[in-house]
């Protein structure tokens, strides 16, 4: 089972602007979506973590860093998991598509960037299937 992938995107520029597309993105799961405009680029969002909740982020101005964990075990996972590192950036449509098992922590790149975020649970659903580390649990590369 794939755990974590890239959709890949893509964009078409003329004289009217630019329009980004992602034509190899399902969105029949998806149930909700919100976005997060970080106020400065040196605070670090995570680690959250849900055993079942699916999520997708996008990119839709600027650039973020996020960093994957696979949780070994939700009540008390190890100190030595290692983070998976990711660049979004508005300019490459990307969409990252993670399942359950993951723990996310990012943090935007430049001033004023801001990531989509899509889910396949209800809010309630997915406060039921939270879990919140310290930043300071893992090591990542920000």
């Amino acid at each position: 089972m794939v755990t974590h992938h890239l959709v890949p995107g893509s964009q078409f520029s003329d004289n009217r602007g630019t329009l980004h597309f992602f034509n190899d993105f399902d969105m029949r799961e998806i149930v909700r979506m919100y976005i997060i405009n970080p106020k400065d680029i040196k605070n670090i969002r995570g680690w959250q973590a849900h055993k079942k909740e699916k999520k997708w982020f996008y990119c839709s101005k600027g650039s973020f860093i996020l960093n994957l964990i696979e949780v070994d075990n939700f009540d008390n996972p190890s100190s030595i998991l290692v983070a998976n590192r990711f660049i979004l950036e508005a300019k490459k449509p990307t969409v990252l598509e993670i399942t359950g098992g993951y723990a996310t922590a990012f943090k935007a790149r430049e001033i004023d960037s801001k990531l989509m975020v899509f889910s396949d649970l209800s809010l309630e659903d997915s406060k039921n299937d939270d879990y919140r580390y310290a930043i300071e649990s893992w090591q990542a590369d920000w």
